[in-house]
């Protein structure tokens, strides 16, 4: 069997401080029907070569297919295991994907700058050209490698098309697992050569339960707060409750609900502290996604007609945001155009 240096994940820019990496997270929360299509495949013995895995931020992407890995690892192809997929943690297979070193495993993900200490803007092709040598190494005892792409989001365009020409020639006993947060970003070629799981926003009763092993000294009001705030997403209610990020969701809230008329000295005081704040205009970009999209949906739910300006809205902030984080844009500059744009759309109905 050949061997290799055990291959670690690069940085871990997706723990929320305080909290398991998803790596290191054994439990999914709800996702049940995206569980049990993955679950059914492994098993039979014919699972697909790659699967997208698509779906919000924070919803258990990663944690699912940390999952879908150790299975892979310590069952391979086979019904030998529980039928949810789950390894137990003193498993051999699952302590060594805990300790990032089993070497049947791959993750690829953006890497820090040595020079400045950010994350790289892209995941980019040497990365992905990775693959080649890992998936054409002999497998290991339980017969199969797996790589994580997390997310496919973050390729450039070179990385995006070295990882179409290994779709298009997979090789055996090998699964690829591409974690997306928004797929119709991605190539056309990719999606279609991938078997997709979506993931939903959690439902409030979930999240609120999750909240309570989470965060049980939290009260019951601050906790009911933080699952509305979150949009269904158990990240983001963690990052809330932790640091900044629930002073930056009440700006965010602000921000929608001063659309028509906002302020642009607190919108210069706002983006210093973003400056501060690591990872800051990402995490408010998210926060602001979130509470536009949280709007839209209730007035879709009581029928109010002309929402379309506002979906278009919220993609453009989706796209304004990651561009924004991705080239480290000045923050200041960021808040005051997404103030206009926003100003522009609610002078046609305010939500």
């Amino acid at each position: 069997m050949a061997k290799r240096s055990a291959v670690s994940e690069p940085n871990d820019s997706d723990r929320i401080e305080g909290f398991a990496h998803p790596r290191e997270t054994f439990a999914l929360l709800g996702q049940q029907a995206a569980l049990g299509r993955a679950a059914r495949a492994l098993r039979s013995g014919r699972p697909p070569g790659a699967w997208l895995i698509t779906g919000p931020p924070g919803v258990g992407k990663a944690t699912l297919a940390y999952r879908i890995a150790r299975y892979m690892l310590a069952y391979g192809a086979t019904d030998a295991g529980p039928d949810d997929l789950s390894v137990a943690q003193d498993n051999r297979d699952a302590r060594q994907v805990t300790a990032q070193s089993h070497p049947g495993l791959l993750v690829l993900k953006r890497a820090i700058n040595q020079k400045t200490g950010k994350l790289m803007t892209v995941l980019s092709v040497d990365e992905i050209r990775r693959l080649a040598d890992f998936f054409g190494m002999t497998s290991g005892a339980g017969g199969w490698r797996v790589a994580i792409v997390d997310t496919a989001d973050d390729m450039n365009d070179n990385a995006a098309n070295a990882l179409l020409k290994m779709l298009e020639e997979p090789p055996g006993n090998a699964m690829l697992l591409l974690l997306s947060n928004t797929p119709g970003r991605l190539l056309p070629t990719i999606r279609s050569r991938c078997q997709r799981l979506e993931l939903r926003p959690l439902d409030s009763a979930t999240l609120e339960q999750a909240l309570i092993q989470y965060l049980p000294d939290v009260s019951h009001p601050e906790r009911a707060s933080l699952a509305r705030l979150s949009g269904g997403s158990i990240g983001a209610a963690l990052t809330l409750a932790t640091g900044d990020g629930a002073a930056l969701a009440q700006e965010a809230d602000l921000l929608v609900d001063n659309a028509r008329d906002p302020d642009p000295l607190a919108l210069l005081s706002l983006g210093e502290k973003l400056f501060r704040i690591r990872d800051g205009l990402e995490q408010f970009g998210d926060f602001l996604s979130a509470s536009l999209a949280e709007r839209i949906r209730a007035k879709a739910h009581g029928g109010t007609p002309g929402l379309e300006r506002w979906v278009a809205q919220l993609g453009r902030i989706e796209q304004g945001f990651a561009r924004a984080s991705g080239l480290h844009l000045e923050p200041r500059q960021v808040l005051l155009t997404t103030a206009r744009d926003l100003a522009r759309t609610a002078r046609g109905g305010a939500l």
